[in-house]
């Protein structure tokens, strides 16, 4: 999953309102908040855009709580080394473009284009540094040099259209969520979009400190704000020493550690399955320990994408590589056999990942919400390029059913649209059927447990109180047993008193409410 450029429309999106507010609006002009959840659920953090509308960000943080979500991330904006944007170069001052200082030699012009505004530190330099109204947008000027009075100096030029970031800080604060927003992102080589370019990397580290600071000035009492997310993608595999996606992460994190002590990096890392062009599992834990050792003693979040929504790594049972890939993914490997268009699935790199997680680091997971591509009648991603199609909540529960267990938490890209687009107006979002699929279980691992002397299986899941729970082997029959016991928690477990006869078994829970999970889980 690349960092995605949104066009402007896709914030009139209708947001998914799962609990309805209530009736009235507030003194801020908006419906008053709604902080109920009704309907929890194992996906517990989001992507999402920054809207410079209060009552649209009120709606969006609303929506994802009421699904039990608690957590909110921003991409970084692009700090771009290339040619001014139309609305970058429209900027003036007294007529002059923003670009121009009297008495100064202006050497590079960056610009970030982005949905915040920034406090009083960022403008460090009396008449060089500015906040410039022009044109109906807001404008910062603001100079990279150490010292204002050099001759010569770097300047960035930062276009936004309001303080999207601050409503979102400001409404998570009050649903009890945080956010962690986007660093600055790198700018990219040209004709290896995949790597930063490295020849700007002391201007985006100096930026960097600049917009640090002024998180640390706004947002630094904030419960909401629970750190920041680097914005450059990698693949979560061995790197050489001279890696410079590393050298950026090593960079700019010790940035972040000195501006913003004890403040949580979140990184999302992707693995890729294809023969041919992805690794195998055995390659993960050696990446997850490049990407630790960048941390510069902050503690950090390694939130590993499952690859399921770009087609790069599959969703199946440890009895199923013989099978023909699903038919989503064909486009992606073609009409294959699992174990022939891939090295494994989402199961078998999650485990190599949690065999051993690097100290100071906490393994999530990013469950894909989307797929690699739509198919006639289904809603997604319009803009930009490739198109992605929406999923479903039953292949969402297999993406949580193959983190096993082993995910402190479970994130996902991205809300808009692929939570809340409908393929008519009258069709419920896929955030609809989140709701009204909350009361079916979800295993996510199960595993053979002695209990008072006797043999048995032990589940652990969502939704899995009381009921029964169905275990099939191979060449065995099906066998129905109630549960005997019930831990509480998220996830919750549950046992059976049963021996497996096979090699392999899957097991399938009904709850007490009478409602069944969408499909089973196999385990040796």
């Amino acid at each position: 999953m690349r960092r995605l450029r949104w066009l402007v429309v896709v914030v009139v999106l209708a947001v998914c309102v799962v609990v309805p507010a209530g009736p009235g609006a507030g003194d801020d002009g908006c419906p008053p908040r709604d902080t109920r959840v009704g309907a929890p659920y194992a996906i517990s953090g989001y992507w999402v855009m920054p809207r410079a509308s209060l009552c649209v960000t009120r709606r969006m943080v609303e929506a994802i709580h009421s699904l039990g979500g608690d957590t909110l991330v921003t991409f970084g904006p692009r700090f771009d080394a290339g040619p001014m944007g139309a609305d970058v170069a429209a900027c003036r001052v007294d007529g002059q473009p923003c670009a121009r200082v009297p008495g100064k030699r202006v050497r590079h012009v960056y610009t970030y284009v982005t949905s915040e505004e920034f406090g009083p530190s960022v403008l460090r330099c009396p008449g060089l540094d500015r906040r410039i109204e022009s044109g109906g947008r807001i404008f910062y000027r603001v100079s990279l040099a150490r010292s204002c009075a050099e001759r010569v100096q770097d300047l960035v030029l930062v276009s936004t259209d309001g303080d999207g970031l601050g409503n979102l800080i400001d409404e998570a604060a009050a649903y009890g969520m945080t956010v962690f927003p986007g660093l600055p992102a790198a700018p990219q080589r040209r004709g290896k979009p995949w790597e930063p370019d490295l020849a700007h990397a002391a201007a985006l580290n100096a930026f960097t400190a600049r917009v640090l600071a002024g998180y640390r000035e706004r947002f630094g009492g904030s419960a909401a704000f629970g750190g920041v997310y680097q914005s450059f993608e990698l693949a979560m595999r061995d790197r050489g020493p001279r890696d410079p996606v590393l050298a950026l992460y090593a960079a700019q994190h010790a940035v972040v550690a000195a501006a913003l002590p004890g403040r949580k990096i979140l990184v999302s890392p992707y693995i890729d399955a294809r023969r041919g062009r992805g690794f195998p599992p055995g390659q993960v834990p050696g990446g997850l320990a490049d990407i630790a050792a960048t941390r510069a003693g902050a503690p950090m979040a390694v939130a590993v994408q499952d690859g399921r929504g770009t087609g790069k790594v599959p969703v199946h049972g440890i009895e199923e590589g013989t099978a023909m890939v699903a038919p989503r993914l064909v486009p992606v490997v073609g009409r294959v056999r699992n174990a022939d268009g891939y090295y494994g699935p989402t199961r078998d790199y999650i485990e190599a990942a949690a065999r051993n997680v690097p100290a100071g680091v906490e393994l999530w997971v990013n469950v894909e919400g989307f797929e690699p591509a739509p198919v006639d009648g289904e809603c997604g991603r319009v803009e930009p390029l490739p198109l992605r199609g929406r999923t479903s909540k039953a292949r969402l529960d297999q993406q949580i059913m193959a983190t096993g267990g082993h995910a402190a938490k479970i994130i996902s890209y991205g809300w808009d649209p692929f939570f809340t687009c409908q393929a008519s107006p009258a069709g419920p979002s896929l955030a609809d059927d989140i709701a009204n699929g909350r009361r079916q279980p979800i295993i996510v691992n199960a595993y053979r447990k002695e209990m008072d002397g006797r043999p048995g299986i032990a589940v652990e899941g969502y939704n899995l109180r009381g009921g029964t729970l169905r275990f099939t082997s191979p060449g065995g029959r099906e066998v129905r047993v109630a549960q005997r016991w019930y831990g509480p928690g998220r996830p919750e477990s549950a046992w059976a008193p049963y021996a497996p006869p096979g090699p392999w078994t899957s097991v399938t829970a009904t709850n007490a409410a009478g409602y069944t999970s969408t499909s089973g889980y196999v385990f040796r």
